[in-house]
């Protein structure tokens, strides 16, 4: 197991998608500079789409299970259902588009599986909005990987950048504990 192994990243984010999403970015940047972009994006959103809809169908099964602390938790089902059969183009969409962004889609989540929205529609609106934000991504990464090859700073002129941020810091709170004494005194 190698970390340019394609198949742990697949399963690394079909665990990502099936559990709290917290980790896709910074899976597709690790694994950029290992695979083309279009690679990294198709198989990765495949991979997060299984994920997130086994998520999906089980959301559906424990909303659905009736136990009464759950109750509280969700919302009417009679008028979610209502408001997603009313706008079923709107809902794919907005589901797809949230998908596409790093924002989380956890509420949108909870509201489509309350709602019974179809499994199917639900991992095709994972599936294409994933595609452009997993493809921009791993592009962005991979050029940066490119960029940093080129130009290699030393590593004590990064030392002495921290080291002078640091300072800097030091110095502005060292100024402003000055002033709070001389207003103060």
């Amino acid at each position: 197991m190698h970390l340019s192994d394609l198949w742990v990243y697949c399963l690394a984010l079909a665990a990502d998608g099936a559990t709290f999403s917290f980790a896709t970015t910074l899976l597709i940047i690790l694994y950029a500079p290992f695979h083309v972009p279009w690679k990294l994006a198709l198989f990765g959103a495949v991979s997060s789409a299984v994920g997130s809809t086994g998520q999906f169908v089980l959301l559906r099964w424990i909303l659905d299970s009736g136990h009464p602390w759950l109750r509280r938790l969700a919302p009417s089902r009679e008028r979610l259902a209502s408001a997603l059969s009313q706008n079923p183009s709107t809902s794919f969409l907005t589901l797809m588009v949230a998908r596409a962004t790093p924002m989380p889609d956890a509420p949108l989540k909870l509201v489509a599986a309350a709602g019974h929205y179809p499994v199917r529609l639900y991992a095709l609106a994972v599936l294409l909005g994933a595609l452009p934000y997993y493809f921009v991504i791993a592009l962005l990464a991979r050029r940066a990987e490119e960029l940093a090859r080129q130009f290699r700073m030393p590593w004590w002129a990064v030392a002495a950048a921290f080291a002078l941020v640091a300072l800097g810091f030091a110095a502005d709170r060292l100024r402003r504990r000055r002033g709070r004494k001389r207003a103060s005194g």
